[in-house]
């Protein structure tokens, strides 16, 4: 029998299926458990964002494809279109974690995103006095990045959330065409100490992107060693993926991608919200009832025109505070017309 869908927008939990055979991850060790009650706090708090999202058929076939085939799914729309709550909702119905937010500049590069090192502060540490002769643990200086805690070998995938990508430098969108085909990468610094030393035990406790709510908890690896939660062992300074991750790259439309990134994503586009969904999000997020929303339609239907027939980029978000302050009573018609304020147009124009 067929598990599609897994993701349903409906807050039910399937198990997902086995990856194709070209999408197959190359580790095959014993995999890790992951205790989520760690991360208790940061998963409820990006619950709320996910739990009441509403999405649609085109969503869940798109969200269920990328799942089935292991590959990441690229959104485009315009600001407050919804686009990063989808991840968090994907991530809250299959209880996936908290979700791996990746933030994208014109600074950001794949190494950014795979792991940081910290030089200066090592150099710095290793010339104290009481340091003179030792040789330092590297990995104190070490953490790993968003993508790279997403390609640590999880039972299940995690998901990252590559947000605005399309600000990035014109070379990321190819530099991370190897990591997502091969699902796995390597730290130079971590091989190369290694190498160096061949006598000392080639793994090394690293400290990952998403650190638990208590740090200070301890819990025990297989094979006795203690470390603190939110550190990870990697073998011979590499990392490889057990479940490749659910990856949601998200466009303002900015710009476009090379073909050879677009061939390895599949692609959703994000219209603007419709005002009968526009009417279905404010219940959804602020929990109105029927004669609430009544009242607040006026709202609705002026953000609508000034959006459609003005030709004014707003965004969902503006919406939603203009109307919860309609609802606490404040009067967004009033002679300081603060709704002009609340709904000022994001092109700046």
């Amino acid at each position: 029998m067929s598990k599609w869908p897994i993701y349903r927008g409906s807050n039910e939990i399937e198990d997902l299926p086995l990856p194709p055979g070209w999408r197959k991850p190359k580790y095959t060790e014993k995999l890790p458990k992951l205790d989520w009650s760690l991360y208790k706090q940061q998963i409820e708090a990006q619950s709320l964002r996910g739990k009441n999202y509403l999405t649609d058929d085109e969503q869940i076939n798109m969200v269920n494809a990328a799942l089935f085939l292991r590959r990441p799914l690229l959104i485009t729309g315009k600001p407050g279109s919804g686009k990063t709550s989808l991840a968090y909702s994907v991530a809250h119905e299959l209880k996936l974690g908290p979700v791996l937010l990746w933030p994208i500049n014109t600074r950001s590069t794949l190494q950014e995103g795979l792991y940081r090192y910290d030089p200066l502060a090592r150099l710095q540490e290793a010339n104290l006095p009481e340091n003179q002769g030792k040789r330092s643990n590297i990995s104190k200086y070490m953490r790993l990045g968003p993508l790279g805690t997403a390609l640590l070998p999880y039972r299940h995938p995690r998901v990252l959330l590559i947000d605005e990508l399309d600000k990035s430098d014109i070379d990321l969108p190819n530099d991370l065409l190897n990591v997502f085909e091969e699902g796995e990468f390597e730290i130079p610094e971590l091989v190369r100490q290694d190498e160096y030393n061949k006598e000392a035990d080639n793994r090394t406790l690293i400290s990952t992107y998403d650190i638990p709510d208590d740090n200070l908890t301890n819990a025990t690896l297989s094979d006795g060693e203690d470390k603190k939660d939110g550190q990870v062992v990697i073998t011979r300074g590499r990392v490889r993926s057990a479940a490749f991750p659910f990856v949601v790259m998200t466009s303002n439309g900015e710009r476009d991608f090379p073909p050879a990134f677009l061939r390895r994503c599949l692609r959703l586009e994000v219209p603007s919200p419709t005002p009968e969904r526009l009417t279905e999000i404010v219940r959804l997020q602020l929990g109105l009832d029927k004669k609430k929303l009544t009242e607040i339609e006026p709202v609705i239907t002026e953000f609508v025109t000034r959006r459609d027939n003005q030709g004014q980029e707003l965004a969902t978000d503006q919406l939603l505070n203009a109307i919860y302050l309609a609802v606490q009573g404040v009067e967004l018609t009033s002679k300081d017309k603060l709704i002009d304020k609340l709904l000022r147009r994001l092109d700046n124009r």
